[in-house]
Parts: C-alpha cells; structure tokens; sequence
C-alpha cells in the first residue's frame, strides 16, 4: 500500500494518503479541509455499503420469523459484539444501541435519580460538554447535591482535586474522557479507582475521545460509558456500555413486553438499524487498518482495534505537534496543554482565540478558503467561563482526525497568517 512521507515518533510510517482514499467526501472535495471533525467525521466506503446493503435487502424490523427480519437480528447481534469489543466489555450484552449519547445520559440520569437515598452526591465537572452536566444538575429537584470537580488552569482535571470531594455520600462522578472543546485528555483509570474506593460509580462521556485513541471500560474501572457512532467513522447513532450488574440495577422505563434486563431495557423502541450496521462497518474499517499499521499475523479482532488506535494517536501527536507550531507562530492563545512534549496528553482539537480577531471572523475566512472549523461557545458555557469567555463569542476549534495531514495544517496556517498581517 503506498504511504505518506511522514514518520512517526516509533518510526512507522502511517498511511495517510491511502486511508483518505477510503473515504468518499474526502475524495470528492478534494480542496474542502475536514477540520470540524468534533462534529462529526467522515465515514468510510465500507461503512456506506453497509447501510446501503440494509436498506436495500433488509430495511424490514426486528423480531420477525421470515429471513429478511432474521437478518436485522443477526446485523444487531453482530454490531453489538463488534462495539463490545472496541470498548473491551465482558460480554455484548453490555452494549446498547440508541439515538445518541445525550439521551442516554439522560436515560441513566433518571434511573439514578430513583436511587440516591443516602448516595446523594454526584461530582461533576467544568471541563465537560453541558450534556454531561445538565443532566445530573436536573437531579437537584429529585434531592441530589452536585459538587464541581474543577478544572485548573492549566487546562487539565487533576484528581488530587477530585479525592477530598469523594465521600460516603458520593453516588456517581460524571466526567468527560477528553475534552470536545480543548482537548485535554482525563486520567479516567485513577477516576475509576478512587470512586470505587469511595463506593460511588462513574460515568464516562467518550464521545470525544472515541476516534483518538483505545477505549479500554475494563482497564478504566467505569460503569457507565457512552460513545456516538458519528465522531467515530459512522453515521447518526450513539452507543452506551454499561456494567451488566449496574444495568440490571438500572430502572428504566418500559412496555411491560419488554424485558427487564440488558440491553433490552436499554433500547426501549425502535432504533436506526442501518446505522448500527454502518457502526459494524466502522470497526471493520478500524480492524483492517490494525492490520495494516503493524499487527500480527493471526492476531485477534481487538488487538486488531489495539493497533489501529496506536497508529492514530501516534500520528496524531506529530499533527498536534504541527497545529501547535502554527498556531504559536501566528501568536494565538490557545487553550489547554500547549506543550509540545505532552501532546500525548491531549488530542488533536485546538480551542484558541487571536487578539484583535473575532473567534466569527476566522470560522468566516476559513470557510472562505474550504476549510471548515468551528466559532462559539462549543456547547459548553461553564468552560467559556472559566476560561474567562464570553457565550456570545466564545473561541474557534479547530478539529482533527487521523485522515488529516500536515498539508491541510501548512493551508490553515497560510490563512490564518493573512488575517493576522491584515489586522483588525
């Protein structure tokens, strides 16, 4: 397969060019720059041919005797095993499918709203996207109290903040796995360990760190975990892992037909069955590009995924490494670890501002350029204010993924750079 000319730190060589090629929107606008990746990614050729394969041969329901119903139990089996796998669950019951990741937030926020009694504390964050703080502050009214774990100024959450807010009367800690907005990385594993130790549960909003890096719910000691297909190579959908026994506990509503356990009562009415087929899809795409990067022969179908995620976060440090060059260069202050040697501790989403520019006016000249990014408040008000922000104005994100290349980051700065000598 050929390759790009870019070496990684492990001295590998990824295959940018020849994974672009794979996805359809990059190949048909050639000159358009994909840098609005937070809001959804690209997909794959693969992942399109297996929606389209459902809706031409099996866009029937579920549940049905004749073959064609048989075989969108077989696809949502499938799938379900799949996403198992990419987050590394004990079994595929754990993995339920949905409309996206907000709605199970809420789904599990109600049913833990049922069960505070004397745990009636929940620890949130100002690091986080407000969907994964809005909907355990609605639980205000059912009696919780909500205690702020917050974010320093460094741009990170340290956990030695998040100990002494842990108690016997800690029910959950809800905490991104990596910020949507400034793309700090959170060290969730010691977030498990010491919730745990306090007795509590944590929950995991991984929608954005899913298309960066290996998702691992058993290493990181979690209970709840949501993800949405779309940030990952899919089409519109979301995904939730829950711990079997944390779910089993779970009230939830539903008809009374509908049986009381994982992922039943999860997925309550009728979801987008071609799009968990597309989400399949996705994580073939992910298996085969293991494969290529470097796995071993005969190697199993989550090592496959290990690998393919290995090859992306290396040779998104050497992107983070590039944006963080021009953006410096053009004297932006950009927020959260700006450091070069820790861009292991991030991922490749910049969240800056430019004196003397409006957040408004770069989005503006980028897509003037075919380059999208994105100018705002990022759907996360509490993090504008302690950065100090106005909701109104807000900053611009830049977001990237593994089919982006230094090319595209040299064109983002060559606008940039023309707005900055043109001044205000």
């Amino acid at each position: 397969m050929p390759s790009d000319a870019y070496e990684l730190t492990d001295r590998k060589t990824f295959p940018v060019e020849a994974i672009r090629r794979l996805f359809p929107a990059l190949e048909r606008s050639r000159d358009f720059i994909f840098f609005d990746n937070a809001a959804g990614a690209q997909v794959p050729q693969g992942v399109l041919d297996a929606v389209s394969h459902h809706l031409i041969e099996n866009n029937v329901q579920r549940g049905g005797r004749y073959q064609k119903s048989r075989s969108v139990d077989q696809a949502i089996a499938e799938a379900r095993q799949s996403v198992g796998l990419l987050v590394n669950a004990e079994a595929p019951a754990e993995i339920s499918f949905g409309m996206n990741a907000t709605s199970f937030m809420r789904l599990v926020s109600l049913g833990i709203g049922q069960m505070l009694q004397e745990r009636d504390e929940i620890i949130v964050t100002d690091l986080d996207h407000d969907a994964n703080i809005a909907t355990w502050l609605a639980l205000e009214s059912s009696g919780a109290r909500i205690l702020w774990w917050r974010m320093r100024d460094d741009g990170r959450l340290h956990v030695d903040d998040l100990e002494p807010l842990l108690s016997s009367r800690t029910r959950l800690v809800a905490c991104t796995v990596a910020s949507h907005s400034i793309g700090t990385l959170v060290d969730v594993a010691a977030v498990g360990a010491l919730a745990h130790a306090a007795g509590a549960e944590v929950f995991l909003d991984c929608v954005h760190f899913g298309p960066h890096g290996v998702i691992d719910v058993q290493a990181w000691n979690c209970d709840y975990l949501v993800c949405s297909g779309y940030k990952n190579f899919s089409p519109h959908m979301g995904f939730m892992w829950g711990r079997y026994d944390s779910l089993r506990r779970l009230p939830t509503f539903r008809e009374d037909f509908i049986p009381d356990l994982p992922p039943f009562k999860i997925e309550v009415g009728t979801f987008v069955y071609e799009n968990v087929a597309g989400m399949n899809a996705a994580i073939s795409y992910l298996e085969e590009l293991g494969r290529r990067c470097g796995s071993a022969q005969g190697s199993s179908r989550r090592q496959n995924i290990i690998a393919a995620m290995g090859a992306i976060r290396d040779y998104e440090a050497l992107l983070s490494r590039a944006m963080l060059q021009v953006l410096r260069r053009n004297g932006a202050t950009v927020y959260g670890i700006v450091d070069e040697d820790h861009v292991y501790s991030r991922v490749p989403t910049f969240c800056f501002n430019r004196d003397g520019l409006t957040p408004q006016s770069i989005a503006e000249a980028m897509a003037c350029a075919d380059i999208g990014i994105r100018d705002g408040h990022m759907y996360a008000p509490r993090l504008m204010a302690r950065l100090g922000l106005a909701m109104d104005r807000g900053a611009v994100r830049a977001s990237l993924v593994h089919y982006n290349t230094v090319e595209e980051i040299h064109r983002f700065g060559q606008v940039l750079e023309g707005l900055v000598a043109g001044g205000p």
